[in-house]
């Protein structure tokens, strides 16, 4: 049997998504930008694209900026609100430590810019505390960026109240929607969000490409210059084709969502009741505040690599973190946030599962994790320490 339960780094394209970009790649192939009639067909679809993203999130067309994705999305949010801030003597911005390094990486050079940047703590459970978001809040604060849904753990933010929090006090709200989008239902209006960024590959759209809602008024900063393009806010011929895959992968999630979502989480408490049977082992993240197919564990006494390693054998595709970071030897910076230490943070798993999870499989993923934890724990020297007391047990 072989199991894809890492959906959180990518999904696998839909059927829908790859017929809207093949008929576009074959029919509607000119540069939306011509005058004559094949651009201008180009250009419809393009059209047609931002408006059926904008109503899945309640929207305004307009207020649609497509981008090659998340990552470029948080970076023209971030700067464009920083350069707000700058031009009304603010150079405060708020954010959280388990923010995706898109964004701390921002945030970072805009430290190094002369900016003041508050990163608040997260709570063990995962989950940002809205009274903190407020009393962090300054006269000179431009901006208040905090994810939607962590892409680690998988927990699901109080945006809506935060963002009222931010309208309150006059402050820019920017929220990283990459996990949510096409999971959870979001309302940009209703959830008093200033700006949001998504990508496509997410939710079953191609990947290099994905948005930035900025609400109508803020004046973003442009990050690529050159044409007019994308009302003069980013240069470049747009990708009519992943667009239009994007917005018809999104339509079919919008349309698909309260079903898949209740099936998920299902699988995924399912999952969690299953893996708690492993002793010394812990649910990162609230077990009910999070994504609907996120399951991450910390398993005392063996390291994430090894675990992952052994699950490929087995036909498991799994992740110990972020895709961004699976490169790193350290420890998840989101695990470290909410307050493990970094032996056990070494040992996390993180599954996220898709719509069309079986219950066979679940169990099968069960028992394979169940299998290979207990085989690195047979040769593993720090968990050898552990059952003789000469180490103590965190988990």
């Amino acid at each position: 049997m072989r199991i894809y339960a890492d959906n959180a780094a990518t999904t696998k394209m839909s059927r829908t998504a790859i017929d809207a970009m093949m008929h576009c790649m074959e029919e509607e192939f000119g540069n939306p930008s011509s005058l004559y009639s094949i651009g201008q067909q180009a250009k419809e679809v393009l059209e047609q694209a931002r408006e059926d993203v904008a109503a899945v999130i309640h929207a305004e067309p307009r207020e649609i900026l497509f981008t090659s994705g998340g990552s470029e999305a948080d970076n023209q949010a971030i700067r464009s609100a920083a350069e707000i801030g700058k031009k009304e003597g603010k150079r405060h911005i708020i954010s959280t430590a388990f923010e995706h390094h898109a964004v701390l990486h921002t945030l970072k050079r805009l430290e190094a810019e002369g900016y003041e940047v508050t990163l608040l703590d997260v709570h063990e459970d995962g989950l940002v505390r809205v009274e903190e978001v407020e009393a962090a809040i300054r006269e000179d604060t431009c901006l208040v960026t905090i994810m939607f849904a962590n892409n680690e753990i998988g927990t699901i933010q109080p945006i809506r109240e935060i963002g009222a929090v931010c309208r309150k006090h006059g402050v820019l709200f920017h929220t990283d929607a990459v996990q949510a989008m096409g999971h959870l239902p979001i309302d940009v209006k209703a959830d008093n969000i200033d700006m949001l960024s998504a990508s496509a590959h997410k939710f079953h759209g191609p990947k290099g490409v994905g948005f930035l809602y900025a609400r109508k008024g803020i004046r973003l900063t442009n990050l690529i210059e050159g044409g007019a393009q994308e009302h003069g806010k980013r240069a470049g011929t747009e990708n009519v084709a992943a667009i239009a895959g994007m917005a018809a992968a999104l339509k079919e999630a919008a349309a698909n969502m309260q079903e898949n979502a209740a099936h998920m989480t299902a699988m995924r408490d399912r999952l969690i009741k299953g893996l708690q049977e492993i002793p010394h082992s812990a649910l990162n993240g609230d077990a009910r505040r999070r994504l609907p197919g996120n399951v991450n564990f910390c398993f005392e006494g063996i390291e994430g690599e090894s675990l992952l390693l052994l699950l490929d054998d087995k036909g498991i595709c799994a992740s110990s973190g972020s895709a961004c970071t699976s490169g790193s030897l350290d420890p998840s910076h989101v695990l470290l946030a909410i307050g493990r230490v970094h032996d056990v943070a070494h040992g996390s798993l993180r599954l996220s599962i898709g719509e069309n999870v079986t219950e066979e499989e679940i169990d099968y993923l069960i028992a394979n994790v169940k299998e290979v934890v207990q085989y690195l724990r047979g040769f593993s020297p720090v968990w050898r320490d552990l059952m003789s007391g000469k180490a103590t047990f965190i988990l």
